[in-house]
């Protein structure tokens, strides 16, 4: 067991993600808290400044929006954050935020089954990506072995879908967990994803 004098080298996990906080410029500030507010239907816990702390659940806050002067628009080509990743509970959920979205005036720029999860990407109003998604197994090392497959080796990006088709076959009653199932596309190269 490790001690403060003896702490080995292997290190604590944390319990979880607690929150991001995106740097914007004023110019963009009032735009960024406005999408994050109805991409998640979040509350603002404090805003204020140059600050705006927004919750869709339990925690204080989950995404914060901090305007930083001088802050230049960001560099689609530097390193970085590639995106981050919200999970909703169902198909039905992800789907039907999708249309709320689309409601909105926010739009999807990909859609993709990875095989481990069903995911919908898009653009916040600095460029920022979002995933939102839905497990496509029930436990967690049905999805690690998956990862392990021949299949998944071969293409660990995934297979394309139009989201309204998907929506046809959730209102026709088909199984979430047939809709699920990644179709097999073959090979796929980084460079057919759109805007990395």
């Amino acid at each position: 067991m490790a001690t403060f004098s003896n702490p080995g080298k292997t290190v604590i996990k944390p319990s979880y993600l607690a929150h991001i906080v995106l740097k914007t410029s004023p110019s963009q500030f009032d735009k960024m808290a406005s999408f994050y507010k109805t991409f998640l239907s979040a509350e603002a816990r404090f805003e204020a400044g140059p600050f705006s702390f927004l919750s869709y659940d339990e925690e204080h806050h989950r995404i914060a929006i901090v305007a930083i002067p001088d802050t230049k628009p960001r560099d689609p080509k530097a390193a970085g954050l590639l995106h981050f990743a919200l999970t909703f509970n169902s198909l039905h959920d992800l789907a039907l935020a999708y249309k709320q979205r689309q409601a909105n005036g926010i739009e999807p720029y990909w859609c993709v089954n990875h095989g481990t999860t069903t995911s919908i990407y898009y653009h916040d109003p600095d460029g920022n990506d979002i995933e939102t998604q839905v497990e496509n197994f029930a436990m967690l090392d049905e999805a690690s072995g998956y990862m392990m497959t021949p299949e998944f080796a071969e293409n660990p990006i995934g297979a394309d879908f139009d989201p309204e088709e998907l929506i046809r076959r959730l209102e026709s009653g088909e199984d979430e967990e047939e809709i699920k199932k990644r179709p097999n596309v073959g090979p796929r190269d980084p460079s057919s994803v759109p805007d990395i």
